[in-house]
């Protein structure tokens, strides 16, 4: 007994060690911002510390205030795109996505089920629509904000994935070792004194046992115990006292049919790397689509750039029309008529421009939200935004569009949906799989071989050779005096076995789904493509049409002011011919958004808008972009 309570106060002060020393590294355990990825020590204290994730970084990169000049916020489309990469809301959310996956492959490498992982594409950021004109872009999965197949784990698009990982129960490949030690003093009472020579029975019964288990890949199971205890009594006719009592076994089970080899077992593991590349084409259509917004928001402030220029002139040469015309009027050479004509137009115009200038500000604000992870600087939230770009008159030679069938195939090699289907059907594989092996029978090879020892003071009167120390107790156990063995086979057998067989076939039946609708993704892949390049066409077309609208109105304009300059023309005709002029400028500055827009739609649909952009994944994953523009 001595020994024992000995070791178990060693056993409390190392303990109390061990937990000062976790409390202590579970300070050291807080990590960086900027590491986003599971952690990995060979501390062996790490797995029983938690991990803290820092709080996000919610303070502008510096690049946005380099961009600032005279109290003005100066972008061009480059700009734009390398301060959403590092600075957008909408993709630090997304970033979260792929230390999540990571702990996906941390569980099953231990046996564990996968939790799934986010496929979704995050659209928090109003304004520019997402795929073009304000639409959503096709999207996935449960995390984000849209709809679609991957690697979640519950279908959506009309798919169904319940069996996903379906199979036998995968074991944990993390060896476990378990103690347990404790002290029992028991009195019974007796109604016959023959056997033990006393009229009541005490036992004090002290025991130290541990097991040790480990699972393998392969169906394979292993476990190791070793039992020990020491046990006193106050009965003279007790042969020792205290008796020590050793025992060992070392067991075997390996499955032979359902549960066998690495296909069944490692199906977890497998379904958590692919859906760690799920995760990751899923981010790429996430930078695609937030690089896709961010340009059309910035066409669009272009756009609203565009028309608070042109209403400014047209209210301009409206103002000075009317003070020309109330010159004239004091001169009595024109009718008070032409005066009320010219303070209409002017109110008009002045109308359009309030409507203009508060649509650029409306754009800023979104282009601002849109380019930042905080706004909580009231100077920032009211900077103007200039962007540099313009948009640029096209040729129809110059900008042509490559063939059809060209741009068909670009967009089918390169689609993250359509890349994230084909790892999806593989994780399906490999549920067809293991959902064919669990119905099978169980047919496991068991075996174990063991040993028994003992030791103690024998009691006066008796002679024995039964060694006296614990020690010798170990010896007798393993010297294979006192052996204990055992091989056999155990064979369960399900009859009608209808859940796995049902199981079985819904994995069937929603691989073939799931096959449908990769061929639907591919069609669909097709009209997307189609419709960008006749979209382009179309605004191309628009665009040089508004363009001779332009010249025409404005060779009109021309025309009526020398009228007007050599007395034969009045200043109304002057006014409506300017006001035709704004209004086809205008016109233009619209169809050449919608121009640069059906261009951002293509390379939305063909998969292009990172390579156009020069934008490198590996910048989105970090939120710093270190790479020059192209």
């Amino acid at each position: 007994m001595t020994l024992y309570f000995r070791k178990r106060c060693f056993d409390v002060s190392l303990m109390a060690v061990l937990l000062v020393l976790m409390a202590a590294m579970a300070q050291a355990q807080v990590r960086t911002p900027a590491a986003l990825e599971m952690p990995q020590s060979h501390n062996p204290f790490s797995p029983y510390n938690a991990d803290r994730v820092p709080e996000p970084a919610l303070a502008n990169s510096p690049r946005l205030s380099r961009m600032i000049r005279d109290g003005k916020l100066y972008l061009s489309l480059k700009d734009a795109v390398d301060l959403a990469l590092e600075n957008n809301l909408d993709l630090a959310i997304a970033r979260y996505n792929l230390p999540i996956a990571d702990t996906d492959l941390l569980r099953t490498k231990a046996g564990g089920s996968f939790r799934g992982v986010n496929t979704g594409v995050v659209q928090g950021t109003p304004g520019g629509g997402v795929g073009g004109y304000g639409a959503g872009a096709p999207g996935a999965g449960a995390g984000g904000t849209t709809g679609g197949a991957g690697g979640a784990g519950a279908g959506a698009s009309g798919l169904v994935q319940s069996t996903l990982g379906a199979g036998t129960p995968v074991a944990s490949y993390d060896p476990a070792l378990n103690v347990s030690m404790g002290i029992e003093h028991l009195t019974s009472p007796l109604s016959n004194e023959q056997v033990y020579g006393i009229p009541s029975l005490q036992l004090n019964t002290a025991q130290v046992n541990a097991s040790y288990t480990q699972a393998f890949a392969t169906g394979t199971t292993i476990s190791f115990e070793f039992n020990n205890n020491r046990q006193t009594t106050n009965s003279p006719d007790t042969f020792l006292s205290p008796a020590l009592n050793s025992y060992y076994r070392f067991s075997f089970q390996q499955e032979l049919l359902a549960g066998f080899g690495f296909g069944p077992n490692l199906r977890y593991l497998r379904i958590a790397n692919n859906n760690k590349k799920i995760s990751d084409i899923a981010f790429k259509d996430q930078v695609i689509a937030t690089v896709t917004q961010i340009e059309n928001i910035y066409w669009d402030l272009v756009n609203a750039y565009e028309q608070a220029r042109v209403n400014e002139q047209s209210l301009a040469f409206a103002n000075q029309t009317l003070e020309n015309a109330k010159k004239q009027l004091q001169l009595e050479s024109v009718p008070q008529m032409d005066v009320m004509k010219a303070e209409a137009e002017v109110s008009k115009r002045d109308q359009d421009l309030t409507v203009a200038r508060t649509n650029l500000q409306l754009q800023e604000s979104l282009m601002k939200n849109a380019l930042t992870k905080s706004l909580d600087d009231p100077t920032l939230e009211e900077m103007p935004v200039v962007p540099t770009d313009r948009m640029q008159s096209t040729s129809t030679e110059a900008d042509a569009s490559a063939p059809i069938l060209d741009l068909i195939g670009e967009g089918l090699r390169n689609r993250p949906e359509l890349l994230e289907t084909d790892v999806d059907l593989a994780n399906r594989q490999i549920s067809r799989q293991a959902a064919r092996n669990a119905l099978l029978p169980t047919l496991s090879l068991v075996g174990y071989y063991g040993g028994s020892g003992l030791a103690g003071l024998v009691t006066p009167g008796s002679s024995s050779s039964v060694p006296t120390d614990l020690q010798g107790a170990w010896q007798t156990a393993f010297n294979n005096s006192s052996p204990d063995y055992f091989v056999g086979f155990n064979l369960n057998i399900p009859f009608r076995n209808r859940v796995a067989k049902a199981d079985q076939y819904r994995s069937e039946l929603e691989y073939r789904q799931a096959s449908v609708r990769k061929e639907q993704l591919r069609k669909q892949i097709r009209i997307e493509v189609r419709n960008a390049q006749y979209a382009l066409e179309q605004s191309r077309a628009r665009v040089e049409s508004a363009r001779k609208a332009r010249d025409l109105s404005e060779r009109t304009f021309d025309i009526t002011k020398k009228e007007q300059d050599l007395g034969s023309g009045s200043s109304y005709q002057t006014m409506t011919a300017q006001r035709d002029l704004s209004m086809a400028e205008l016109d233009l500055v619209t169809a050449m958004t919608t121009y640069q827009k059906a261009r951002v739609e293509l390379d939305r649909a063909t998969g292009a808008t990172l390579e156009h952009n020069g934008v490198l994944i590996q910048d989105a994953v970090d939120g710093t972009v270190t790479a020059s523009s192209p």
